[in-house]
């Protein structure tokens, strides 16, 4: 979702800097780059605060994070270029769709609804739907499952490190959504764009013979 179905990355930026500013932590634009673009909440607050966040704490301090983003963001849900009719599209064609975020679910409530995603969505996971995290494969391997798709007749778009490495070990296809990175920060993707337009159901069809 984040970075893929929006360009949210430089939102949750200003959420974590204005979080980490209240605890005297000033992260640069590089470190977010490389520990918090496409990462999941416990490991960005752990490496960012110096020690493991987990259990009650990191649930009290990812909720004060993201209620931060949303506040934020609410004012600027807007799709990339070219996503909605893609998405359409691929609607049209029969293909059958999801959504796979490390992000909460009350942020893909957020971007969904504003959307209106979900009528056409067969499955939405979040990160309270897994006990594993990106670059594991479990929420994609899971979204097939809900999608009754085997892996590898699916595609899978992504934009961060983790994202690309969770598709490749779930043993999926991968389109590489340039947003946040440039191909050389990525692993190999079967596939590059940079926003949606051009895009139509023949190229995600061409990934699968």
């Amino acid at each position: 979702m984040d970075g893929v179905i929006c360009h949210t990355n430089p939102f949750h930026s200003q959420a974590f800097k204005i979080f980490f500013e209240k605890r005297n932590l000033f992260p640069t634009e590089e470190e977010f780059q490389e520990h918090m673009y496409g990462k999941n909440n416990g490991y960005i607050l752990s490496h960012f605060l110096g020690r493991e966040i987990k259990g009650q704490e990191l649930e009290e301090l990812e909720f004060e994070k993201e209620s931060l983003f949303r506040e934020i963001y609410q004012h600027h849900v807007e799709p990339i270029s070219g996503f909605m009719p893609f998405f359409q599209s691929l609607k049209d064609a029969g293909f059958r769709l999801g959504v796979a975020t490390s992000a909460p679910f009350a942020n893909l409530e957020l971007i969904g609804g504003r959307l209106d995603l979900f009528p056409n969505l067969h499955s939405a996971l979040a990160s309270e739907h897994v006990t594993k995290h990106k670059p594991n494969p479990e929420v994609y391997l899971k979204t097939a499952s809900n999608l009754n798709l085997a892996p590898e007749d699916c595609v899978v778009f992504e934009d961060s490190f983790s994202g690309v490495s969770a598709a490749k070990n779930a043993g999926m296809k991968v389109v590489g959504v340039l947003s946040s990175h440039t191909k050389e920060q990525l692993p190999i993707c079967d596939l590059y764009t940079e926003n949606y337009l051009g895009l139509d159901p023949n190229h995600v069809i061409s990934l699968l013979v």
